[in-house]
């Protein structure tokens, strides 16, 4: 695809057309019928800059009618109290009202104000309470009227994002782009990585075509929006396709940062045998003078760990320590898992014990890699230590593979004493029996000459439709 040409932001003149002046009257009032009265209207504003804040609400309750502030009254001391964001915003909690122009007009006094925050809430609350196109309506009509900014737009998108309607989102975004105006880039990111979290990465990538293919573009994207596409093609298991994304950056010529090259490296590390590729793409980002970052190293890291190539694993920890990264929890468990792999215990509760050291606390998968080749080598007292240390803490939980290690590790030696009573502890913790754990009892009996319990279990894993030759 060729480049496209860089055009210069027009300004946000169009908003004119699309967004007609609202007169003091009916178009300011939630019923059409309805005229704010004037002097309610004036004496509230006066009250409220006049007098001090301790006193100014009691002093505006004694003016109202009984029965409260009315809408398009409320509409008009906003707009009155415009160039107080604060106190505006505090009399629209004052007064209650809730409805839809209330809640636009209170939107765009913060967003005039650059209050992001606030005038992002009221947007939510508003989406949340009108659950209707004329919210955008609404916003527009009352655009100009309150001096606002165009960013306010681009919060109303987000609110719907907040409350996972995409369609209303898109849809605002569709009108906004008739009228040649582009959400901003952190906007229409949010709208892509929205769309690809709830209906995958080509309805990301769609959206994204939609938003950034036309030739005739105001606004191009970013790193970060492409780094969103890479992502949820990585997610959904797409990594094979992330040449299109690469192609389309090259087109706008964006040049990839950390985060990306960590997205590229997980697609081709997970696969467990593009490692060549891996160290390509770190070789490349080392030309471009991008230092790593700690993800980029784990997930370098845990490549080789996947190959068994833990030298060079320990050789990339070792760079990054002298880098003056620190390593995380995930670090350390790529390292464990990976020594483990290849067979290397020594290295691995190494590894381990520095772990614990750190004041990182191993996950249940990584315990069970542990005691798997500690029972494996006969190393099943110091695997019920370990298992029993963890246990120690809060949340770990033992799983069935841990205690089907330790069992089988001590019917292999026939400790079948302690065998037993880590079974009945196992079943404690809700685990039953599987056929695993009777092959090792029978193995351990047999071993010990115990045939008469040897034929029971053998008989129990008949009764429970397990198959074991006596």
């Amino acid at each position: 695809m060729a480049a496209i040409s860089r055009l210069k932001p027009k300004p946000l003149l169009s908003l004119r057309s699309f967004c007609p002046s609202i007169s003091s009257s009916s178009q300011h009032s939630s019923d059409p019928e309805a005229e704010p009265d004037e002097t309610l209207v004036s004496t509230s504003i006066s009250i409220l800059k006049e007098h001090r804040s301790r006193s100014r609400w009691s002093q505006l309750k004694a003016v109202l009618p009984p029965g409260g502030i009315p809408p398009s009254a409320t509409v008009r001391i906003l707009s009155g109290l415009r160039n107080r964001p604060h106190l505006a915003l505090s009399f629209f909690h004052f007064s209650r009202c809730r409805d839809l122009l209330s809640f636009c007009a209170a939107a765009h006094v913060a967003a005039r104000s650059r209050l992001r925050p606030a005038a992002l809430s009221l947007l939510r609350s508003a989406v949340r309470l009108h659950d209707s196109p004329a919210i955008f309506e609404t916003l527009a009509k009352t655009y100009r009227s309150f001096d606002s900014a165009p960013f306010v737009f681009d919060l109303l998108i987000l609110a719907y994002l907040d409350a996972k309607k995409i369609d209303r989102a898109v849809h605002i975004v569709r009108l906004l782009r008739s009228r040649g105006i582009h959400p901003l880039l952190p906007t229409s990111n949010s709208l892509i990585r929205s769309a690809s979290k709830l209906n995958g990465s080509d309805a990301g990538l769609e959206l994204y075509r939609e938003l950034f293919g036309s030739d005739n573009l105001r606004v191009s994207p970013n790193v970060q929006i492409f780094n969103t596409l890479l992502l949820a093609m990585y997610q959904d298991g797409q990594s094979d396709r992330v040449d299109e994304i690469r192609v389309e950056m090259e087109r706008f010529r964006v040049d990839p940062n950390v985060f990306t090259y960590s997205v590229l490296l997980a697609g081709v590390c997970d696969d467990g045998t593009r490692i060549r590729e891996a160290r390509e793409l770190w070789e490349e980002m080392a030309g471009r003078g991008i230092k790593p970052d700690i993800m980029a190293f784990n997930t370098m890291i845990n490549g080789y760990c996947e190959t068994g190539e833990m030298e060079k694993a320990e050789e990339l920890y070792r760079d990054m320590v002298f880098d003056e990264i620190e390593p995380t929890c995930t670090t350390y468990e790529h390292l464990i898992r990976g020594h483990c792999k290849v067979g290397d215990l020594e290295s691995a509760t190494m590894v381990y014990t520095d772990m614990k050291t750190k004041g990182f606390s191993a996950g249940v998968e990584v315990v069970d890699k542990v005691l798997d080749e500690m029972c494996k080598r006969g190393r099943v007292d110091e695997g019920l230590v370990v298992l029993r240390e963890e246990m120690k803490r809060e949340g770990f939980s033992p799983s069935r593979r841990s205690y089907e290690a330790l069992i089988g590790g001590f019917c292999e030696r026939g400790e079948m004493e302690k065998a037993a009573k880590l079974q009945a502890e196992m079943a404690g913790k809700g685990f039953a029996a599987d056929e695993k754990v009777y092959v090792a009892f029978v193995e351990g009996y047999r071993k010990m000459g115990d045939e008469e319990k040897v034929l029971r279990l053998c008989d129990e894993m008949n009764q429970l439709g397990m198959e074991k030759e006596r």
